[in-house]
């Protein structure tokens, strides 16, 4: 199947055309034309020397909120960290912190000036959010993402101290769970997503849940999480 060159209209091809997951290239990083990718369950992701790439994977990563895997070691390092959650307190610090992640040796990073910029207008409208988890006024781990209905669209996460992109990622589910959304998309299987509950699901049955979840009202920024999200040993169940 061809790859489709987009251009100056904000179109996206059928995403059962997409070959090995790539869909498309070109077009630009528009509110308007993200948003129409995530709403047709497509996500850009490319190097900065390489023209913008649009991306369907076959098999699609999701995390439901009520399946997190909380592990006792998580609850250890929260209990002696003196940490703090919170969210949208420092968008841009934190997908700039995501962006200085080398994701293979000698891969760089695909987070570059260009997407930064795209991602802070969507932050800027409500709807690209970001968690933080803290020590006093410390950024210890993070991750970012988007919000369209009843999913979290999640793009990138970091820790400068153990376990802290973690308890990121758990504090998203339970506050999605809290807020009735349907699921978070974690784009691609990695052992990291599916420690913590995250399984893999066609990309059907991704498009499927993804249009019914569209039908829920979108919850706009700045987000603020409950003040009790972060969990404690009354979260694990005995055993």
């Amino acid at each position: 199947m061809p790859v489709y060159q987009l251009g100056e209209e904000i179109f996206f091809p059928p995403v059962h055309h997409a070959e090995e997951g790539l869909l498309a290239w070109g077009g630009d990083l528009s509110p308007e034309r993200l948003i129409a990718a995530y709403q047709h369950g497509i996500f850009p992701w490319y190097a900065e020397d390489e023209p913008i790439l649009w991306w369907s994977p076959e098999e699609r990563m999701l995390l439901f909120p009520e399946d997190i895997h909380i592990a006792r070691r998580l609850l250890r390092t929260i209990k002696t960290g003196g940490m703090h959650a919170s969210a949208d307190t420092c968008f841009t610090t934190v997908i700039r912190r995501c962006a200085e992640v080398e994701r293979a040796p000698g891969n760089g990073t695909w987070i570059h000036p260009e997407m930064v910029e795209a991602y802070t207008r969507l932050h800027t409208i409500g709807l690209a959010h970001s968690i933080e988890i803290m020590r006093g006024q410390t950024l210890l781990g993070g991750l970012y993402g988007v919000s369209l209905g009843g999913v979290f669209f999640g793009e990138s996460m970091f820790s400068d101290a153990r376990d802290t992109s973690k308890i990121a990622m758990t504090v998203l589910a339970r506050q999605c769970q809290r807020w009735g959304f349907d699921f978070i998309d974690c784009q691609m299987w990695t052992a990291h997503l599916a420690s913590m509950g995250a399984r893999p699901v066609s990309r059907r049955s991704f498009l499927t849940r993804l249009k019914q979840s569209l039908r829920k009202t979108t919850l706009k920024g700045p987000w603020r999480l409950d003040e009790d999200i972060l969990p404690c040993s009354t979260d694990i169940p005995p055993g």
